[in-house]
């Protein structure tokens, strides 16, 4: 199905044609009927999918569409960074509608701003859940005026306990009002379905290939190394790959900031992102990466969702995820839209029990690969001799915000050290045998990794009894006598 042959206004198709989409993909084929004439939707479709037209399309036509007093919708999403990436694609597809306004609401900057724009009246509000509700409380927003309500990414909101403040805001909405509710999520859980049966209006249920999980372009990888070999492995990967642009991800921020460090001194640009960082320095790695002026980018999990970098070639693992969905989502920032990617994931001792519920969700084995030095050249590590607070400078140390109703602390040469960050030292860890590992299935590689690195169990030092003397009862006449005094 062609974008062309929709029933949408010229001043939407020529926004159309600026983002270049020509060709609905499955989720559009099947979603935007229904969105368009209206209908509320539930909607469950995988990350990179296109879903995000379906409901930008919907309200800009609804939009064109009024004849009196025109829409005013509200599209809420999980993180800070989606919110963004859903404002830029809807101002491109509005491009075409004079005076169309879209505004876009988060936390982790201040509120002037924020406020000027939603007094010049929106007619699109995109935001996370905590500053939408703020600006409802002080009366910035009225949910009563909103005619187009749309929850992205809902499994997430309800991961990151944002159940309570959707129902809310479905509270404050007028009911007499005749509403369009969409909702669009990677799976369909029970708080799903029950929150669309609970508030919307017989939506219609589409689901786009739900028993496929990941994306079948993508290529999957998996290596095991131990932990004291990753640093080196991921330079021999990343010398190998030579990718134009990769995103690396960590289960800390503590290794996400080391890891970009060492990139740096082993010549691989690089900058950390996490959510500890300013919302305005955040956006700027991300649009500098966006861009290509920026070629590596080292993630925690908070990137994992929302964060859309066209032509990513590799998405890289450095650790395995704990949790087994957020695997899904780090390597569906590869392959968007149709397109393929390479995805590889290192296994050390510390993350690798969290493989076997990947591959149960997945419902497929990674490939898994050897570190041969045929087809991985060794490479020189320049940042091998270095500890962590080596790479770090002062400055970032003492730009760090004090904690509340404490003096600053300040840094000199003698007193400068980060002791939360740095490791301890070096020790030599037990070594793989990956001859051996070739031979075993994965159940048996688990119980090898459990005999090599699992907590080896102390030998408890059986305690001899004591053996209480009973004292001696003495006659009744003698105790008589102790009782009273000497001279009684």
């Amino acid at each position: 199905m062609k974008f062309e042959t929709l029933p949408l206004d010229e001043k939407i198709q020529k926004g159309i044609r600026k983002a270049k989409f020509v060709t609905c993909t499955e989720v559009q084929k099947k979603a935007l009927p229904g969105s368009l004439e209206g209908k509320d939707l539930m909607v469950q479709s995988k990350t990179g999918s296109g879903k995000t037209a379906v409901f930008i399309l919907a309200i800009l036509h609804r939009y064109v569409e009024a004849t009196g007093q025109k829409p005013t919708a509200l599209i809420i999403a999980p993180t800070r960074e989606l919110a963004v990436q859903i404002a830029l694609d809807a101002e491109v597809l509005a491009s075409g509608i004079e005076g169309y306004k879209v505004g876009c609401f988060y936390g982790g900057v201040g509120y002037n701003e924020q406020e000027k724009i939603l007094a010049s009246k929106p007619n699109l509000i995109i935001g996370t859940p905590g500053r939408i509700l703020d600006f409802q409380g002080s009366g910035k927003i009225d949910f009563r005026e909103i005619d187009i309500f749309v929850i992205d990414e809902a499994d997430r909101l309800f991961d990151m306990g944002f159940f309570p403040d959707i129902q809310k805001m479905f509270a404050f909405m007028d009911k007499k009002r005749a509403h369009q509710t969409m909702l669009f999520s990677a799976t369909l859980t029970s708080r799903v379905r029950n929150l669309a049966w609970s508030y919307m209006n017989d939506p219609l249920i589409v689901e786009v290939e739900p028993e496929e999980i990941t994306v079948k372009n993508i290529t999957q990888s998996l290596y095991h190394v131990s932990k004291d070999e990753k640093f080196s492995l991921l330079l021999r990967i990343l010398n190998k790959e030579n990718p134009k642009n990769a995103l690396v991800f960590s289960n800390t921020k503590a290794m996400a900031i080391e890891l970009s460090k060492r990139l740096n001194v082993n010549g691989y640009k690089s900058q950390y992102l996490m959510g500890d960082l300013a919302q305005n320095k955040r956006l700027a790695i991300i649009n500098r990466m966006k861009r290509g002026t920026l070629t590596f980018l080292v993630a925690t999990d908070v990137a994992a969702r929302g964060l859309q970098i066209d032509d990513l070639e590799l998405v890289i693992n450095y650790d395995i995820p704990e949790d087994y969905e957020s695997y899904v989502h780090r390597i569906g920032r590869t392959a968007r839209a149709g397109k393929s990617g390479k995805a590889i994931s290192l296994a050390c001792e510390q993350y690798v029990y969290g493989l076997e519920p990947i591959e149960k969700y997945i419902q497929m084995k990674i490939p898994v690969q050897w570190p041969d030095e045929n087809e991985l050249p060794l490479v020189n590590d320049k940042s091998a001799s270095m500890r962590f607070r080596d790479l770090v400078s002062q400055k970032e140390y003492a730009s760090k915000r004090p904690p509340s109703g404490k003096r600053e602390k300040k840094y000199t040469k003698s007193s400068f050290s980060a002791p939360r960050f740095t490791p301890a030292v070096k020790k030599s860890g037990p070594s793989v045998n990956y001859d051996h590992l070739k031979s075993l299935d994965f159940d048996q590689r688990l119980d090898y990794y459990k005999q090599l690195y699992g907590p080896k169990k102390k030998e408890s030092k059986k305690r001899e009894p004591v053996v209480k003397e009973k004292p001696k009862k003495l006659p009744f006449y003698k105790t008589l006598f102790k009782k009273r005094g000497k001279n009684d």
